[in-house]
């Protein structure tokens, strides 16, 4: 059965680790993470953003496959199924649909327009027992075209959103989404304490995690970081064993042709990026 995230988070915050959001895009995406979770008795979160819920056939398809393979593989661990960076529409949707969690991403509006609309998705998505994520953050510098500090938040404005009953907050510190340009700064841990500091035990979420050093993940897990996004890792890793499978010939041999063949090597090495990521994140053993 899916939960919302707000207890694993909690928990997370407490014990010092934190839990991965893998975002899924199809049948595989969705199996390998929920096998890996199980096997490293993980919690998880499965993220869907807008445009795959949209490539997945929409929102109720991909509530009745998550809840169906979580019954028929037998998925014990906690799992939430989130909607990642979405839209007010996107939220009240997928709420609707069945998801237990949601992000409401306004960091594009005016503060007060985001404090306004975060209100309304709180009291909506607290009377059907979802949790709510909600980003705060502005762009950071811009060098030759490509964002080099990427997004640093407004510790004050983290606070007002912080206040509206959030679960959990998304606080730009210099994370961007893809790969990271060279000239990029590294995160900024001042502006995360600081953060920290004002919303006190609220978990908070760090988007982007494809590319940040270990060392900073480690780091930014000490000072309250208890949810880490990862997509562009797992897509990478699917595409390398795809393209060895085809280069290899392997799609002409005898069957292989068949998806299920063809799809494999990339199915293992989505659970072998997922485990790493939760061995780092430190939620191994903690469902």
């Amino acid at each position: 059965m899916l939960v919302p995230a707000t207890e694993m988070l909690q928990k997370a915050v407490r014990g010092h680790y934190a839990v991965g959001q893998f975002n899924i895009n199809n049948l595989e995406w969705t199996k390998a993470i929920l096998l890996t979770a199980q096997e490293n008795n993980s919690p998880v979160i499965l993220g869907v953003s807008e445009g795959a819920g949209k490539y997945m056939a929409g929102y109720k398809t991909v509530v009745g496959m998550v809840n169906g393979m979580l019954e028929e593989q037998k998925i014990t661990v906690p799992v939430a199924l989130h909607l990642d960076h979405g839209s007010y529409e996107g939220a009240i949707k997928c709420v609707e649909a069945g998801f237990s969690s949601v992000m409401f991403d306004g960091s594009h509006y005016p503060i007060d327009e985001n404090v306004a609309k975060t209100t309304e998705l709180v009291k909506l998505c607290h009377e059907k027992g979802v949790s709510i994520e909600a980003e705060v953050g502005s762009i950071g510098g811009e060098e030759d075209g490509v964002v080099g500090a990427g997004e640093i938040a407004d510790p004050n404005e983290c606070k007002a959103i912080a206040d509206l009953g959030v679960d959990f907050l998304a606080a730009g510190i210099g994370n961007i989404h893809g790969k990271y340009p060279e000239n990029w700064k590294g995160l900024d841990f001042d502006a995360l304490a600081k953060t920290k500091e004002l919303i006190g035990d609220l978990p908070l979420v760090l988007h982007g995690g494809t590319g940040i050093p270990e060392n900073m993940i480690k780091t930014a897990i000490s000072l309250g970081v208890a949810k880490i996004n990862v997509n562009t890792e797992c897509q990478l890793s699917f595409q390398e064993a795809t393209r060895k499978y085809i280069e290899e010939g392997k799609d002409r041999q005898g069957k292989g042709y068949d998806p299920r063949k063809l799809l494999a090597p990339g199915f293992e090495a989505i659970k072998a990026t997922v485990k790493e990521k939760m061995e780092l994140f430190g939620s191994v053993n903690k469902a």
